[in-house]
């Protein structure tokens, strides 16, 4: 079927990018297949990393299907749009048809984009993967990338108010080498893997990122153990945890 939705989107977004001025610095896109399936598994560090992480498969003409919680897919704007360029919808409460429409589209040779941390890290640290996305390339039997994205936080995060008017902005985007999910017994050790070699991507794409925050009040978007004044890994867990107990009780 002829893609209606995603190319006028991809030129959208490309026009953001000029008229924001944004700085992309994009390294590693030619580890990303020109044919046949693949899973990249990005880091999660603002709501922008979707478009970011697409971004990475550009120069390799490949058009990346990304799991999205199902409620983006509800919205009356959001909707019509997620649909049309076949993304796939996630329910966290049925997530079985979902893996599954996400590995049939790896077999039909689709790029699926995932984020296994499965929400926002608020540390701006690397957090405890799932293993949704070791387990569907292993069993498309397909390469698993992992993908590092730096500065789309300071666009818009959890926590903080949006500034999508924001003007030069440096963005990172790095594309790790394919793993092949045959060399690893289980989709365990290919997480904890995915998991080490993603951690390394983005420590490489923070300590090479080319601004440095402008001042205590500028710091929120470094990482702790950097410098910035960003919740500790131990602090943003406590946070979640604080916000799953709000939503259980609301």
């Amino acid at each position: 079927m002829p893609e209606l939705v995603y190319p006028p989107v991809i030129t959208a977004a490309k026009t953001m990018f000029r008229a924001l001025d944004l700085r992309l610095d994009v390294r590693g896109s030619e580890h990303v297949p020109a044919t046949g399936g693949a899973v990249l598994a990005s880091n999660h560090v603002s709501y922008l990393d979707f478009i970011f992480c697409g971004y990475g498969a550009h120069e390799s003409r490949r058009l990346v299907r990304f799991m999205a919680k199902e409620s983006v897919f509800r919205h009356r704007v959001s909707g019509p749009l997620m649909r049309g360029m076949k993304h796939i919808p996630v329910n966290r409460a049925a997530g079985a048809g979902s893996y599954a429409a996400a590995v049939a589209a790896l077999r039909r040779g689709e790029v699926v984009g995932v984020f296994p941390e499965a929400t926002i890290s608020r540390s701006f640290t690397v957090k405890d993967l799932k293993n949704g996305a070791a387990r569907m390339a292993q069993e498309a039997a397909v390469p698993l990338l992992p993908v590092a994205l730096w500065g789309t936080q300071r666009l818009w995060t959890k926590g903080r108010p949006r500034t999508l008017t924001r003007r030069h902005t440096p963005i990172t985007i790095l594309v790790g080498e394919p793993m092949d999910p045959a060399a690893y017994p289980d989709a365990t050790a290919l997480t904890a893997e995915l998991r080490t070699r993603l951690s390394a991507l983005v420590d490489r794409a923070q300590r090479d990122y080319p601004e440095q925050p402008a001042g205590p009040d500028d710091a929120w978007w470094q990482p702790a153990h950097l410098g910035g004044s960003a919740p500790t890994p131990e602090q943003a867990a406590e946070l979640d945890r604080s916000d799953r107990r709000s939503r259980s009780t609301s």
